[in-house]
Formats: C-alpha cells, sequence, structure tokens
C-alpha cells in the first residue's frame, strides 16, 4: 500500500468539486472490491489528504509527521472503504474525518506545538488580497506568536486558505463545517490580525492602501 501511494504525484491533484464528481463514479465499485477503482479512488485522494495534513501539522520539524500521517489515512481510508455506506455527505467529508482523527493522534503523540506559518513560503491563494498576502508573507518569531493568538480554528483556516492554497469548500469539507463559514472566521481572523498590528509596520502600511 504505501509503495503505491509514494508513486502518487501531487501535479495530479483535481480539485475537491472535480474529485467529488469523479468519486462519484468509482466509489461504488470500490466498495465493492474492485482493484482498479480502488486504486482510482487512492490516486484522487491522495494528494487532497497529503495537503490536508501538511495543513494541519505544519512544516519544518513536523514534515515527516505529516507525510506519514498521510499514507497512514490512505492506509485506514483503504481498510474501512468495504463499510463506507453513503449517508448523503460527500465521500471526501468522510476521507477528511479519518484524516482528521489521525491528525490529533499525532499531535498527541508527538506532545508538542506545532507552528503551521513556520517556512510557509508564498502565499498560494490566488484570491488573496493585499492584505492577506502580506500577512501570510510575514517571517519570524513575532508573526508566527501574532498569529498564535488567534483561536485554533481560526488559525487553521488561514492556514489552509493562505498557506496551502485550499478553497473555501476544500477548507470546508475538511474541518466539516460550510464554505460561508469558512469565509466568515477567516474575514474574522484577519480582521483580529489587522486590528494587532503596530501602524508603523510593513503590512499595516500595505493594508491601509489596499482598503
Amino acid at each position: 500500500m504505501r509503495a503505491n501511494v509514494t508513486t502518487l504525484k501531487a501535479k495530479n491533484e483535481m480539485s475537491a468539486a472535480r474529485a467529488r464528481e469523479v468519486l462519484q463514479e468509482w466509489v461504488p465499485d470500490a466498495v465493492a472490491g474492485d482493484r482498479e477503482a480502488r486504486e482510482r479512488v487512492l490516486a484522487i485522494v491522495y494528494p487532497l489528504v497529503r495537503r490536508y495534513c501538511f495543513a494541519r501539522l505544519g512544516r519544518g520539524a513536523l514534515q515527516s509527521v505529516a507525510e506519514d500521517v498521510s499514507h497512514e489515512v490512505c492506509v485506514a481510508l483503504m481498510t474501512a472503504l468495504p463499510r463506507y455506506c453513503d449517508r448523503g455527505a460527500s465521500f471526501l467529508t468522510y476521507v477528511y474525518a479519518i484524516a482528521s482523527h489521525k491528525v490529533v493522534d499525532a499531535r498527541r503523540a508527538a506532545r508538542k506545538a506545532c507552528a503551521p506559518l513556520e517556512d510557509a513560503g508564498e502565499v498560494a491563494c490566488t484570491d488573496a488580497g493585499p492584505e492577506e498576502r502580506a500577512i501570510a508573507q510575514e517571517r519570524g518569531t513575532w508573526a508566527r506568536s501574532l498569529v498564535e493568538t488567534l483561536p485554533h480554528r481560526h488559525r487553521e483556516i488561514l492556514v489552509m486558505r493562505l498557506v496551502r492554497g485550499m478553497s473555501a469548500t476544500e477548507t470546508a469539507d475538511a474541518l466539516g463545517t460550510t464554505p460561508g463559514a469558512v469565509r466568515i472566521a477567516q474575514h474574522r481572523a484577519l480582521a483580529r490580525l489587522r486590528s494587532q498590528l503596530p501602524q508603523t509596520s510593513a503590512i499595516a502600511d500595505i493594508a491601509d492602501t489596499a482598503a
């Protein structure tokens, strides 16, 4: 299983919306035990699971943990697949529920705080404005400590949306909420960060320019 998973390429990742459409076709046969269908389902969900795990567990010291958890999620999914029952929820919601439990287990095992914005790099969210880009790109201990003042759910949403480039729908699926709620939480989180920024900071200058 692990060997098969590692051959999958992130560049083949499709959007959550497209994944839902394709999975509707393949999941029933995969549940029934069809090998080709199971491999197809795995190829679709693995890149999404991997991105989710890295968003939740961060990078740097926890990078290897996120990678391992991604594989664990896929193994658990394939094991549980014969028992999957469609009760109206998206199959991706089922996948993300498994991933969420694995992430919680990994955090408990690690016994240390995650720093999801560490080494974040460029902002991936294509619809982010100047304020969002400035906040996501800001480096250093000061910026990370500022983000840590946010509620846990708000921090997760900012990382998924601004650092990992996940859409509001993908983030909603991952967190078991709605795209509207994700957008509202993102707006509130950014507003709270902006209220704490000193007016002399570069971020504040950019935010004022964009207003």
